[in-house]
């Protein structure tokens, strides 16, 4: 251990954040590239339908929860150093990798430019032809990228318990966490405008090479805290103030492991599971889908100066609200003196009414778009907020040498949530725009009424959620490894 001076506490746990907040940053740009592109710009050319985006954002999911499984225990094993490498590097060249689907479409498919491709006649076996080859390209593509991006969170939150006191693990969680908020408000403001000027393929590849030069900074800055030379004394004993032993003696005490099926035995475990499971899916419809219902129901494309100003709207409000929503444990700990599961679970629960806000975007998007521009940011603040803290009880009831494994299984589960609810409203936005006027819901018709039906699914998710785990683990009880 290296102790530059004693006097003074160093901050270098808020330099490693800053990191992990920039990592979640270029992970969520990279993720909202297909998602700001494809309704305006790849969908002409590869005649993609609503189902077919649904189908490449549902497979991403399920590859992401398949890899998050292991992502975990995969870091856990490998070090926070190099797996947040192989992370990081792995997502970034999958991100880069999409570029090229679209020469390797005409190519396969024996068309001598992308505008004789976007010439086909839609609804024709040609451009059924190359709807199909085009989203297995792009779902290869997403493959490499889910398997890298599985491996964030994880290394993420393994970071914030090894550097973070459990009292400060949510304000620093919600820090990095913004991260995601932050990269989605960047991406309408930059991706459309990339697409627009240089081609939807150079948005591909401007946006995957950040995360290559991250990776110079996570070299250079990260060690675990016993170990840096940027860490002195008194912020090791800052940091490491829960285990009194450690505090005594400034070492800290390698811990024994949970091994991976064993994890499956506590309701700790599955109380995570199930925040994950009901909720993730929500934050990546509203992801995923935002751009498009906006050019759908209100006619603003993703390149146009309104579509970008609603979701710059949409995503500055839940990057302010969520910022504050890892701090509000903080204050039931130090002010009412609640243990910190007890604080988050509170904090949860006042979280997980603002998605109820979701019933209304539709409604009021009747007089303007601004309305549920609004209200999903309102909804998705609420999400960010919670699943700053969902997060956290990870590190509260789990010993740091499990915190990535735990955080890949209940990743897992998100991701398959995601799956379920990407798919399922693709083929669904899909069949109520063929059915019209056929099928209502609530005085819509077609596909607003399929919308508001999957705004209600994610309106309840977070208090279904929330009563569930509270039954599994209604207190505080962390797990001892003997």
């Amino acid at each position: 251990m290296s102790s530059v001076q004693t006097t003074k506490m160093s901050y270098h746990r808020w330099i490693i954040c800053s990191l992990l907040f920039v990592a979640t940053t270029v992970n969520y740009l990279d993720r909202q590239v297909l998602s700001l592109t494809w309704k305006d710009f790849i969908a002409p050319e590869f005649h993609w339908t609503d189902a077919d985006y649904g189908t490449i954002t549902a497979w991403f999911s399920i590859v992401y929860a398949a890899f998050m499984l292991f992502a975990g225990k995969f870091v856990d094993w490998m070090g926070t150093m190099k797996g947040y490498l192989w992370a990081i590097g792995i997502w970034s060249l999958g991100a880069c990798l999409h570029a090229g689907c679209g020469w390797a479409t005409m190519n396969i498919q024996g068309f001598e430019t992308i505008e004789a491709m976007k010439a086909v006649e839609t609804g024709s076996a040609a451009a059924l032809a190359i709807a199909s080859v085009s989203v297995w390209l792009f779902l290869l593509c997403r493959c490499v990228l889910a398997a890298g991006e599985a491996g964030n969170f994880p290394a993420a939150i393994k970071v914030t318990a090894e550097y973070f006191p459990k009292k400060d693990r949510a304000f620093a969680t919600s820090l990095f966490n913004a991260g995601a908020s932050v990269g989605a408000l960047a991406a309408p403001a930059t991706i459309p405008l990339l697409a627009e000027h240089y081609g939807w393929e150079m948005a591909f590849i401007i946006i995957g090479a950040l995360g290559f030069i991250w990776m110079f900074f996570w070299v250079f800055l990260y060690d675990k805290p016993e170990k840096s030379k940027f860490v002195n004394k008194s912020e090791l004993i800052y940091i490491n103030q829960d285990d009194e032993d450690a505090v005594a003696t400034s070492e800290v005490k390698e811990e024994k492991t949970i091994p991976f099926l064993k994890c499956f035995t506590y309701r700790q475990t599955w109380a995570f599971i199930t925040g994950k499971f009901f909720t993730d899916g929500v934050w990546w419809f509203f992801l995923f889908w935002a751009p498009a219902y906006f050019s759908d129901q209100y006619g603003y494309k993703s390149s146009d100066g309104m579509g970008i100003a609603l979701i710059i709207t949409l995503y500055a409000i839940v990057t302010i609200i969520s910022i504050y929503g890892g701090y509000l444990p903080k204050i039931f700990v130090d002010k009412k003196g609640m243990n910190p599961y007890a604080g988050r679970m509170l904090a949860m629960l006042i979280f997980a009414f603002f998605p109820l806000a979701a019933l209304f975007a539709q409604p009021l998007g009747q007089y303007s778009a601004w309305w549920p521009a609004i209200i999903i940011g309102l909804a998705g603040a609420g999400h960010q907020a919670w699943s700053a803290n969902l997060f956290s009880t990870i590190g509260d009831m789990f010993p740091k040498s499990t915190i990535a494994t735990i955080t890949g299984i209940g990743g897992m589960a998100g991701g398959v949530g995601s799956f379920i609810i990407n798919k399922g409203a693709g083929n669904f936005f899909t069949w109520a725009e063929a059915q019209g006027a056929n099928f209502t819901f609530l005085g819509f018709e077609g596909k607003p009424a399929s919308y508001m039906i999957v705004f209600c699914v994610c309106a309840v998710a977070y208090l279904l959620a929330w009563s569930i785990m509270k039954t599994l683990v209604p207190k505080y009880k962390p797990i001892i490894v003997e």
